[in-house]
């Protein structure tokens, strides 16, 4: 088959999907996992597709941000299931860092009567927590009103002026050879000083997140403490390996 002919069969699949590995694509387009890795490249330098560590992403959900509706509409019960088990680990009078992913929001319903301190750069945590038990620190800085959360520079000043218990945070990838990867820079960088700022942290991730690598890895498996996931796999072992204690 000529470059030509897999070129289209490799664009109609990302297109399609999303994203793929060269795994899969071989095995989809009937050719070797070399060839695949060589037309990857070859497109990507085209500008047809993103490439990934592992595979290709379609370009537009590398350069467009994810609206916090769309994320929050997808896998709602694993998600529900996810905050349920972390919502256990929070003890009262705990002080804890709640970022804006959408299945770290989901842990709201689960906080409400308990009497702790959340500091959140998430608009719809502070919308579900008010008038609550619960205590709230807004971060302060510039509104992202696609995520419907507060990012840059000056909320990262503010987030590092604060001492947590614990950080729940979210990711839009991971993976045991690259870490964590997110789709923002903005978002990256308030991951990263949450996790500096908490005694533990806690990284919400449901199995569409495991073993996925995104736009940008950012930082390494050694700042997660306890992984809280709905996958049940044998992969998992390879996190514990690395010192993470998983909740599931």
């Amino acid at each position: 088959m000529s470059y030509q002919s897999r070129k289209q069969k490799i664009l109609k699949i990302v297109e399609e999907q999303g994203e793929a590995d060269v795994k899969e694509l071989a095995q989809k387009v009937e050719t070797s996992e070399i060839t695949i890795r060589r037309d990857l490249a070859l497109m990507a330098a085209d500008g047809l597709i993103f490439r990934t560590h592992g595979g290709a992403m379609k370009l537009s959900l590398a350069i467009i941000p994810v609206t916090f509706e769309h994320k929050i509409s997808a896998n709602i019960k694993q998600k529900d299931y996810i905050a349920r088990l972390a919502a256990q680990e929070i003890q009262e009078g705990d002080i804890i860092f709640m970022d804006c992913g959408s299945t770290v929001s989901r842990l709201c319903q689960f906080i409400k009567n308990k009497r702790i301190k959340v500091i959140t750069n998430s608009l719809p945590v502070v919308y579900e927590l008010s008038n609550t038990e619960v205590s709230i620190n807004l971060i302060g800085g510039e509104l992202d009103n696609k995520r419907q959360a507060v990012h840059g520079q000056i909320a990262v000043e503010h987030i590092r002026r604060y001492q947590a218990d614990k950080a729940f945070l979210g990711v839009d990838g991971i993976s045991i050879e690259n870490g964590l990867s997110a789709a923002s820079e903005k978002e990256a960088e308030i991951t990263i000083a949450m996790s500096s700022n908490a005694q533990q942290t806690y990284l919400l991730c449901d199995s569409s997140k495991l073993g996925k690598d995104k736009y940008l890895k950012f930082a390494p498996l050694s700042i997660v403490d306890i992984l809280v996931t709905n996958e049940v796999s044998d992969q998992l072992k390879h996190y514990q390996d690395f010192g993470i204690r998983i909740l599931n």
